[in-house]
């Protein structure tokens, strides 16, 4: 008997997070460590399980591997990852999702620095003389 396991992608900014749903009791596991020894904020903690709490989903464990970007940037990619493959494992949870707007990418990234200025739009301080 074949072991059935859904796989997704979630991204945000530069994080970049591959999610395994499989079959189990909801343990959520982040690059071979349990969700409360990853994170260390319990806001971080709850946009990970916003998907699964949403859609009343526990009867999966979620297994995932992480890595770029910071620890809020991560916790997004998770959520994303989580959502789409919810979507994958059932396909009437689509709606819900959508409609929380978990299943969009959020597009917004780090402005590059630009030539002439100290950081992305911080210009050198200005004197008249």
């Amino acid at each position: 008997m074949a072991k059935v396991e859904y796989n997704a992608v979630g991204r945000r900014k530069k994080a970049v997070a591959r999610v395994r749903l499989v079959a189990g009791d909801g343990k959520i596991t982040i690059n071979k460590r349990d969700i409360d020894h990853y994170f260390g904020l319990e806001t971080l903690k709850m946009t990970v399980r916003q998907p699964l709490t949403l859609t009343n989903t526990g009867n999966f464990d979620v297994l995932v591997n992480v890595n770029g970007g910071g620890l809020t940037g991560q916790a997004g990619a998770i959520r994303h990852g989580i959502s789409r493959a919810l979507c994958k494992a059932d396909p009437d949870l689509r709606g819900t999702l959508k409609k929380a707007g978990l299943l969009t990418r959020d597009p917004r990234m780090k402005e590059r620095k630009k030539y002439g200025l100290k950081a992305a739009r911080r210009a050198p301080q200005f004197s008249k003389r």
